[in-house]
């Protein structure tokens, strides 16, 4: 615990006094630094290096059956929590969207279809205060703004995983949804983009796979704009007994077996659960979101706390 501390403060110290360049050099040496220094993959005690590969050979196995699993498993009930992620995000037309460990899409895709309806929503309302148009103006108008276009705003995905980008850019041609959108193959934990480059960054279902979550937070903050947003989707602590101990019956025996039936793979989701177990709880990771710059940050519970939404602006 104590190695693993000094090695947060050394990052820190490094970001704050060198250039990025420099900088990436000294954290490359820090990583070999800290190789065979061990760190948790679910309930199993593994150096951080084998946690990487560990992590990355559970999503290439999952991938084609993600989408799938995510319905079994939470009943269809993880589309409405996504949902509520974008009624609390808001977005305008022309925000530009970084969705780390976007994988599939699922947030991306919401991101674009939600500019567009505002944008629509927007265009009716500037028709309808022109009360004295003929219906050839009003159709001119409406010509005149592509209403498949989401006016500047951009959504970029970026997974370490390139199997399961692979899958969401088929979903992404197979609904329509492709335009606005790019997909990158990026490590959370050293993000292959400017400083001040994204209005908001979104994380869901995935921060809690990352080795060095104080990492991925700071690269979060890096890369947002001044005003930025930061938005964390992830299964948290059920603060109800009664929920928590049917929580857990449901995640230890039926999770697993559900992940055999459907994926043929009863490992991958016994890894996924006892992940969850591991991740800090809201007040804990709201302080880790705090350490990293973020301000007036704030979480909300879905579903008893079995998920929550953490916030955090760059100001």
């Amino acid at each position: 615990m104590a190695a693993s501390l000094n090695c947060v403060l050394r990052r820190r110290l490094v970001r704050l006094c060198c250039t990025r360049e420099v900088r990436r050099c000294l954290v490359s040496a820090l990583d070999s630094d800290r190789a065979e220094q061990e760190t948790h993959f679910g309930f199993q005690t593994v150096s951080e290096a084998e946690k990487g590969n560990k992590v990355y050979q559970v999503f290439e196995s999952v991938a084609k059956k993600y989408d799938l699993m995510n319905d079994a498993m939470s009943f269809g009930v993880h589309r409405l929590w996504k949902d509520v992620l974008l009624r609390q995000m808001n977005p305008y037309p022309g925000t530009q969207l970084l969705d780390v460990a976007g994988g599939t899409g699922d947030i991306a895709v919401r991101f674009i279809d939600y500019v567009r309806s505002q944008q629509e929503h927007q265009l009716r309302q500037e028709i309808k205060s022109k009360q004295n148009l003929s219906w050839q103006e009003i159709a001119k108008s409406y010509q005149q703004t592509d209403e498949g276009s989401p006016r500047g705003s951009h959504a970029v995905i970026c997974d370490i995983n390139k199997e399961m980008l692979k899958v969401g850019k088929q979903k992404a041609l197979r609904l329509g949804t492709a335009e606005g959108l790019s997909w990158v193959v990026g490590n959370a934990e050293e993000l292959p983009f400017m400083d001040d480059t994204f209005d908001i960054y979104t994380i869901a279902f995935g921060i809690r796979n990352v080795t060095h979550i104080e990492q991925a937070l700071q690269e979060a903050y890096r890369v947002l704009k001044p005003g930025g947003r930061f938005l964390c989707l992830e299964f948290s602590s059920v603060s109800n007994p009664l929920v928590s101990r049917l929580y857990d019956l449901y995640s230890f025996q039926v999770i697993p077996v559900l992940g055999e039936v459907v994926a043929g793979d009863w490992k991958s989701y016994q890894y996924l659960v006892e992940s969850i177990r591991r991740f800090p709880a809201q007040e804990d990771f709201k302080e880790m979101i705090e350490d990293a710059g973020f301000l007036k940050v704030t979480y909300s519970n879905l579903t008893s706390g079995v998920v929550a939404i953490h916030s955090g602006f760059k100001l």
